[in-house]
Formats: structure tokens, C-alpha cells, sequence
């Protein structure tokens, strides 16, 4: 089997608990606040990792004090990312988690966003088939670098723009979708960015545009994916409680990946990746904190 790539950021994530989001002038109380490390990135290798597949983090870590943050948590799990360190703040993403699970980002980006040419000569391309890589770092001033790398690599992509996917322009968007990634995205996500209003049409949309798999989430509902067959529903895995939503796209997206590189059709690994989401939903952070965990619970469902 071989690594998957998973291009992107590796952010301090301040996870803020309050009963609901406040208006302008009011005053709202913190039930509590906690550190974690977040970043699409490092969720979907996250993931990938807890199904047991080998993964590169390709993730810059700069100064300052989220980055000290997110280089001692990484090296408690053992992780590092191949590129150097970097001269320049990390920034870090404030996290509000409302009584209902729903969250809201409010992000300071630094040096976890930004990438650099000769970086990506210090991979062996030939160790990898999959690369994934999220829409803020394509949508950042050196989007034009990660895509020239992925222009080059012939890798296959995964693409998981998120609610980024209406900001990035045109030319960097048609630039990625010629190289038919297969896309991931939500329901809300996918129908404001075609247009549509419902999901068959607008994940058909999308794939003429890409010529390749476009794979959507649908909460509680489970995932669906459209190709060249048309329309595929994958029912979804209760979960057993709403603590918060905060990376239940990213761990999608990576048990997706997994399955992918495992060899396993779309319909076994939306499957797996309906079911890893609803764990992650159901506890509290962005990631899932054991490989063995994740197993049994996949194996009860």
C-alpha cells in the first residue's frame, strides 16, 4: 500500500463552549475553553492514520506561541512534517461550539497556510498515489506553488475545499479541476457553489465539470456520491450523541481517503466514513484519540 499526501494546515484550535453565538453588544459566558490541534490537514491525516494507512502530514510550522502549540503536540504523537521550520508566526483558529454541536470559526492565518517550491522537492512522489488538499491553501497567495506541484506530481486528488469553495478564484479553480480531482463536499457547500438546489443536480453539475467523482455529505442522512452512473446514496450511522461538529467533514473526507488507498470501492468506503463520522461528532474536539477505538466501533456497526 502505498502513503497517502495530505497537503495543508496544522492549526491550534481554541475550542470555545458557549450556549449560543452572541449579537453585536451582548454579552454571552464561556462554559469552558480548551487547546487541540486542528487544521483540515491534520484532521484528515488524522483519520487516514486511525484506519491504519501510512500518511505524510505536509504541513509548515512557524514561531510563535500557537506554533510551539502545535510542535509539541505533534511530537507527543510522534508526527512531524517534512518542511523546515519556518520564520514566521502561526496563526490559530478560535472555535465556538454552540449547545446544538454547531460550530463557527473565526481564523488567524500564519505560516501554516503558505508553501514554497523547493518544499515539495523534498518528496519522493513515487511513494504515494492519493494527495489530498483543502481549499484555504489553494485559495491563499501560494495556491499557484500547491498547484504547480499537483500539476506535476500525477497524483490522484482529493479535493476538500469546504465553505472556502465560493472564494477561490476562477483561475486557480479551473486550474485544479483539470486535473480531475475527485471533490468532497457538503450539501450546503456543493448547491451554493453550482447553484443548484438539491444535490443531484448540483453534484451532476460539478462533475462535468471535473470529470470525476463528486462525493457529498449529508449529516445525519449519511453521503452520496455521483458518477458516471448517475446518483449513489450510502446510508448514514446514528450517532450516539451531538457534542460537537468541529472536523466531522475533514474526518469524512480522511476515512474516505483510507478506503481509497486500501483498494475499496466508493460504496464500502462512504460506509466506513459515514461511521467514523458520526463517532467524531460524538466527541468533544476535531479527531478521534484511538486507532483502536475507531476498529471496534466500525466493527459494531
Amino acid at each position: 500500500m502505498k502513503k497517502v499526501l495530505v497537503i495543508g494546515s496544522t492549526v491550534a484550535d481554541i475550542v470555545i463552549n458557549i450556549d449560543k453565538l452572541p449579537t453585536t453588544m451582548e454579552d454571552v459566558h464561556v462554559h469552558s475553553q480548551t487547546f487541540s490541534l486542528g487544521g483540515c490537514a491534520y484532521n484528515v491525516s488524522s483519520m487516514v492514520r486511525n484506519f491504519g494507512v501510512p500518511c505524510t502530514l505536509f504541513s509548515p510550522v512557524g514561531t510563535g506561541i500557537y506554533a510551539d502549540f502545535v510542535r509539541k503536540e505533534l511530537a507527543l504523537q510522534g508526527l512531524s512534517s517534512p518542511i523546515p521550520p519556518v520564520d514566521m508566526d502561526n496563526g490559530c483558529c478560535f472555535c465556538f461550539v454552540e449547545q446544538s454541536g454547531e460550530r463557527t470559526f473565526i481564523c488567524h492565518h500564519g505560516a501554516e497556510y503558505f508553501f514554497y517550491d523547493e518544499w515539495f522537492d523534498l518528496l519522493d512522489i513515487k511513494e504515494y498515489e492519493y494527495v489530498y488538499v483543502c481549499g484555504l491553501e489553494i485559495e491563499e497567495t501560494t495556491g499557484d506553488t500547491v498547484l504547480g506541484f499537483l500539476e506535476r506530481s500525477g497524483l490522484k486528488i482529493v479535493f476538500g475545499p469546504g465553505p472556502r469553495i465560493d472564494k477561490i478564484p476562477a483561475g486557480k479553480m479551473n486550474r485544479l479541476f483539470a486535473l480531475h480531482p475527485i471533490v468532497h463536499l457538503n450539501e450546503d457547500e456543493v448547491c451554493r457553489f453550482t447553484g443548484c438546489e438539491d444535490i443531484e443536480n448540483a453534484a451532476s453539475q460539478l462533475f462535468a465539470q471535473t470529470g470525476n467523482t463528486v462525493i457529498v455529505t449529508n449529516g445525519a442522512n449519511g453521503s452520496y456520491y455521483y458518477d458516471d452512473s448517475g446518483l449513489h446514496h450510502v446510508p448514514g450511522v446514528p450517532a450516539e450523541k451531538i457534542v460537537d461538529t468541529i472536523g466531522a467533514g475533514d474526518g469524512h473526507c480522511g476515512a474516505v481517503l483510507a478506503g481509497l488507498a486500501c483498494g475499496r470501492g466508493l460504496q464500502e468506503a462512504l460506509g466506513a466514513a459515514n461511521a467514523a463520522a458520526a463517532l467524531v461528532v460524538s466527541t468533544k474536539g476535531a479527531t478521534l484519540k484511538s486507532h483502536e477505538f475507531l476498529l471496534e466501533k466500525l466493527a459494531a456497526n
